[in-house]
C-alpha cells in the first residue's frame, strides 16, 4: 500500500527546524501504520511505544519530564540505545498519557536532535478537553482514508493514477471507462485502509462490506466508552442521521431530522466530538465569496459528511448488485454519495478552507466554494452527465470568479468560464 502522507514524512525528516510531529486522524484511517512504514523506509532503527493501557510508560511520565532521563526510561524499555541520528521515536495512543504530550514542548526546546512522531485516535478530543499541550512546540499532520488516487495505486492501477497526475486528459478519455469502474468500486469500497488492502487482495466485496461493519462498530464502542456518559445517545443519533440528512435535495444539516422538535444547543456538543475525532465533516455555508472565505462563514448553517464514503454506503445498506447493475449506483442516493466523494477528496488536499454556497434567498445554490488562499474556486457537484449549471452561472454573475469547476462523470473540458472535470479526476 502506498500514502501520499510518506511525502510530508520524508519533508519533515528533512527539515532542519524539524519539531515534534502529531499525526491527527480518526481510528483505523492508517496512522500506525505509516508511523512503522515511514520508520522502517527512513531510518536504520524504530523505537515503537504504545501508551495504551500501558502503566510503566504512564510511570515514566508522571514525574519531572527532564529530555535525558525520558530517553533513559524508554531506553531500558526497549533494551536498547536510541541514537537520535538514525532513530525514529513513535509514540502512539499518546492521549492515554497526556504528560507524554506535554513532553513534546522539552524535546522540542532541550533535545531536538530526536526524531519523535506521535499519533492517537482521540487525540483531538484529548487536545480540545484542554490537556496541558505544547503550543507552537510540535509539528501536524492530518491524516484522512485513502483518496481515490490511493486507491488506484492499490489496486495495480498505478499506471492509471500517474496518467491523472500528467493531466494528459486526450489519453485519459480515451480510458475513461476503467477509470468509472475503477471509481464504482472506490463508491463501495471506500477509503479505509483494511477494506482497501482487501478487496485488493481478493476483489469481494462482501468481505470489504464485513469489514466496514466491523470499523463502524468499533466506533459505535468508542462513542460509549470515550465521550461523556450524557451525550452518548445524542452522539449516536446525529451518527445514525447522517445517511437521511444526505439523501435530502437540500444537504444541510437539520436538527429536527434528528429528532422532532429539537434544537442546536441539544446537539452542538455531539457534534463537536464527532468533528473532533475526525468521525465527520462539518462544511459550513457562506453567504458571500471574499478572502478569505472563513469571515463569511454562517455558522448556524451547515452540511454533515462522514469521513469515508464506503462507510456511508455501509450505513445505509447499499448492497453491491447496485454497484454491479450499470449506472444504477449513480441513480439511488448518487447525489449523496456524489457530494461525500467530492468532500472527501476535497478534504485530502492540504490548506484548503472547504465551504458551501447559498445567497440569502436560497435560490442559489453552489455545491462547495474552496479557498486556496489566492483565490475563492466554486464547485457544481453533478452525479451523472447532466450538465445545467444554473447555480453557478448565478454565482458568476454576482461575483466573477477566475475559475470555475463542475464535476461530473462527462469528459474533460475547458469553456470559456468553466472547467468540466471528471469526477474520478477530481
Amino acid at each position: 500500500m502506498y500514502r501520499i502522507a510518506i511525502e510530508k514524512l520524508y519533508k519533515w525528516k528533512d527539515n532542519k527546524r524539524r519539531k515534534p510531529l502529531i499525526i491527527e486522524g480518526a481510528r483505523q484511517v492508517g496512522k500506525t501504520w505509516l508511523m512503522k512504514e515511514f520508520g522502517k523506509q527512513a531510518y536504520a532503527d524504530t523505537v515503537y511505544i504504545n501508551f495504551d493501557s500501558n502503566s510503566r510508560m504512564a510511570e515514566l511520565f508522571a514525574s519531572d519530564l527532564d529530555t535525558n532521563r525520558l530517553i533513559m526510561g524508554l531506553e531500558l524499555y526497549v533494551g536498547r540505545k536510541i541514537n537520535p541520528d538514525n532513530t525514529l521515536i513513535i509514540f502512539d495512543e499518546v492521549q492515554e498519557v497526556p504528560r507524554a504530550l506535554a513532553s513534546l514542548k522539552y524535546f522540542n526546546e532541550n533535545a531536538p536532535e530526536y526524531h519523535i512522531i506521535c499519533a492517537g485516535s482521540l487525540l483531538g478530543i484529548a487536545l480540545h478537553e484542554g490537556t496541558s499541550f505544547p503550543v507552537g512546540k510540535v509539528d501536524f499532520l492530518k491524516l484522512f482514508p485513502m483518496s481515490f488516487k490511493e486507491f488506484l495505486m492499490a489496486t495495480d492501477q498505478e499506471r492509471f493514477a500517474e496518467l491523472l497526475e500528467k493531466r494528459d486528459f486526450q489519453m485519459v478519455t480515451t480510458f475513461k471507462q476503467t477509470y468509472i469502474d475503477a471509481l464504482k468500486h472506490y463508491y463501495f469500497v471506500g477509503g479505509m485502509p483494511e477494506v482497501v488492502q482487501s478487496f485488493a487482495e481478493n476483489k469481494n466485496f462482501n468481505e470489504a462490506r464485513e469489514i466496514q461493519k466491523r470499523i463502524l462498530m468499533a466506533y459505535e464502542q468508542d462513542f460509549s466508552k470515550h465521550a461523556p456518559n450524557e451525550i452518548v445517545p445524542k452522539i449516536r443519533m446525529i451518527w445514525n442521521s447522517i445517511p437521511s440528512q444526505l439523501a435530502k435535495e437540500n444537504k444541510k444539516f437539520i436538527y429536527g431530522l434528528v429528532r422532532e422538535g429539537s434544537r442546536a444547543k441539544d446537539f452542538e456538543t455531539a457534534i463537536m466530538w464527532l468533528a473532533d475525532c475526525g468521525l465527520v465533516h462539518k462544511v459550513s455555508r457562506v453567504n458571500a465569496a471574499g478572502i478569505p472565505l472563513k469571515a463569511y462563514e454562517d455558522l448556524k448553517a451547515f452540511k454533515l459528511f462522514v469521513l469515508d464514503i464506503g462507510l456511508l454506503g455501509c450505513m445505509s445498506g447499499l448492497g453491491q448488485r447496485t454497484l454491479l447493475d450499470g449506472n444504477n449506483l449513480f441513480v439511488e442516493f448518487k447525489g449523496a454519495l456524489t457530494e461525500q466523494y467530492v468532500c472527501q477528496q476535497l478534504k485530502t488536499i492540504e490548506n484548503l478552507g472547504i465551504y458551501y454556497y447559498t445567497n440569502d434567498r436560497g435560490t442559489c445554490e453552489v455545491d462547495f466554494v474552496v479557498d486556496t488562499g489566492e483565490q475563492i474556486v466554486p464547485v457544481e457537484v453533478k452525479a451523472e452527465v447532466n450538465l445545467k449549471a444554473k447555480s453557478l452561472k448565478t454565482y458568476r454573475e454576482k461575483y466573477s470568479p477566475e475559475i470555475s469547476v463542475r464535476v461530473s462523470m462527462a469528459d474533460y473540458k475547458i469553456e470559456d468560464w468553466l472547467v468540466n472535470l471528471p469526477l474520478y479526476a477530481l
